[in-house]
């Protein structure tokens, strides 16, 4: 008898194997002369050498089949094992999901685009290694650009994942956050460790995140490094100054895939301070090479309220706009004093009147 030892390696154990083992199971009913034991992620198979080949090549491309969808069903153990010729076996082995589908989620759902401008927007990634997604709250830039970045890594087209975020809060002033460094960032970051969480199981993203193929950091970290062979995803970009999106963008290396998603409608910066997207779109429009996608209220997913929020503040800001722009602009008053008369600064339009209280100020006579 032979014995043959296989260990899973970034493979959800109680997904994998099922509930009290029973894909193991299934798959031991199946070959009666040969023993299958399951002990933490090692599979030991013994039996004669042809079975043990046989059921090796059948869990091979069930590990195959759970990296690309993500779950493990009786109906896919049933599969694989009828499967019994070798041509049987490449079909299922090579079956891609539809070509519609961006990623299969950690519970075996189906991400995909739901709209003609994500759908756009996967285009784009898949043309360009510089993309701009633009639009309002709940269009599904940042989870459609997480999936995408989940595939790449799947499809083992980049290393790891990078994904950013400026740390900037929300027109209040939160002070000091307790705790350290990543417990201080983390939730400006949830949205993205939510996406996550949707696509890749628990456990394979614990193992991600500790071995750095998928990092979240706030953006202040970018500085300094080159992001080669990653998918790199800057989100909130519309919260960035110039000089920080031209450090994040100057990052790129030359096998990455680099996402920049923002809002114009939010920008949480301080009034004078200029958003670094705004001035991105203008200066690098002209630049071949780069991807621009626009979304609209049509693109919005969440709620049915917050297409009809998001259009009438867009109706709002329009003819605010316009009110603005065709509000009458005063003249300025030019002071030209007469030449036959003695200056008289009381009528400078810059002067004081005299009755504005200043003259009964006490006055420092120290340095006179």
């Amino acid at each position: 008898m032979v014995e043959k030892i296989i260990t899973l390696e970034n493979v959800s154990l109680v997904e994998f194997l099922g509930p009290d083992n029973q894909n193991i199971r299934q798959l031991a009913a199946a070959f009666p002369g040969s023993k299958i034991i399951s002990r933490g992620n090692e599979i030991k198979i013994q039996g004669q050498t042809p079975i043990i080949a046989r059921i090796n090549e059948i869990l091979s491309s069930l590990i195959e089949h759970y990296h690309q969808f993500g779950q493990i069903t009786d109906k896919t153990v049933a599969e694989h094992i009828a499967a019994a010729d070798d041509e049987q076996q490449e079909r299922i082995i090579a079956s891609t999901p539809p070509s519609d589908v961006i990623v299969f989620g950690a519970k075996g759902g189906v991400i995909k685009a739901k709209t003609p401008n994500q759908q756009k927007l996967v285009d784009a990634v898949m043309k360009y290694d510089l993309v701009f997604a633009l639009g309002p709250a709940g269009t599904g830039k940042t989870y459609v650009s997480v999936a995408l970045a989940v595939r790449a890594l799947k499809n083992k087209e980049v290393k790891k994942i990078i994904i950013s975020r400026p740390v900037v809060e929300a027109g209040e002033n939160l002070g000091f956050l307790p705790g350290d460094m990543k417990e201080k960032v983390d939730p400006y970051l949830r949205p993205i460790y939510d996406a996550l969480e949707d696509m890749i199981p628990a456990e394979k993203l614990k193992f991600y995140q500790e071995n750095k193929i998928i990092e979240i950091a706030p953006l202040a970290y970018m500085r300094g490094r080159t992001l080669n062979n990653a998918f790199v995803l800057l989100d909130e970009a519309q919260n960035t100054t110039p000089s920080q999106l031209k450090m994040f963008l100057t990052r790129m290396g030359p096998m990455a895939k680099v996402m920049v998603n923002g809002d114009r409608s939010q920008i949480d910066l301080p009034t004078k301070q200029k958003s670094g997207l705004m001035q991105a779109l203008d200066i690098l429009k002209d630049v071949r090479g780069i991807g621009f996608v626009e979304m609209t209220a049509e693109d919005v997913v969440r709620h049915r309220l917050v297409k009809e929020i998001v259009v009438a503040y867009d109706r709002f800001d329009a003819d605010e706009q316009r009110d603005q722009a065709n509000r009458p602009v005063r003249e300025a008053r030019q002071y030209r004093p007469n030449p036959t008369q003695a200056p008289d600064p009381a009528r400078h339009p810059d002067a004081r009147p005299e009755d504005d209280g200043m003259k009964d100020l006490p006055v420092n006579h120290e340095n006179i």
